[in-house]
């Protein structure tokens, strides 16, 4: 059975949509309701599901997308449930969860490192059902650009700034066979500041 599972932390709402142990949808917002749709809109619009008030999984999810909201490091490995998605959805989407804290990749260096194109990336990055534990806010234009976000620039803006971690130079990581370029944060917020002067 599908089940889902809302709970405000802080001054933000986040929602897991789970079967067993595997999550198959997450994602944050301003209100219960607005987490609720965002859960409904993820998963196929017939699949019935069961809201719960209470499960020691999905408070370790709640616990970890609040982690990734915040900016940290999160703690705990977790099962995605990909079964729905493309092989290519998958590849991508497995490219992007690599992505450390503190760095971002391009969406061209992306497809590079995965197949496709930048904007193929893109649209896979607006489906996203994973937020924010699957990073796609740490993917930027190929000019350190913020390039786009469903939740708004300036949500993607600010987890990029509670992201900084001060590190200087870039790193190359391999995922599925390819290799995946990779930069420092702060290398986008210094573009971004440049930019407004």
């Amino acid at each position: 059975m599908l089940h889902v599972y809302a709970k405000k932390a802080g001054s933000v709402w986040f929602g897991v949509a789970f079967e067993g142990q595997r999550i198959l949808a997450t994602t944050f917002g301003p209100s219960e309701k607005s987490v609720l749709q965002g859960l409904r809109g993820s998963l196929l619009s017939r699949t019935p599901f069961q809201r719960l008030e209470k499960s020691e999984f999905a408070e370790r999810v709640i616990t970890a997308l609040k982690e990734a909201y915040d900016g940290k490091e999160v703690s705990q490995n977790f099962s995605f449930d990909t079964g729905r998605l493309s092989s290519y959805r998958k590849k991508i989407t497995q490219a992007v969860c690599s992505i450390p804290t503190g760095y971002v990749a391009s969406y061209g260096g992306v497809a590079r490192a995965a197949g496709g194109s930048p904007r193929a990336v893109g649209r896979v990055m607006a489906s996203n059902p994973f937020p924010p534990l699957c990073p796609c806010h740490r993917v930027v234009s190929s000019d350190f650009t913020l390039g786009g976000y469903g939740g708004g620039l300036d949500v993607k803006l600010e987890f990029l700034r509670r992201e900084r971690r001060g590190y200087s130079s870039k790193k190359v990581i391999e995922v599925d066979g390819g290799k995946l370029e990779l930069f420092p944060v702060e290398t986008v917020l210094s573009k971004l500041t440049r930019g407004k002067h």
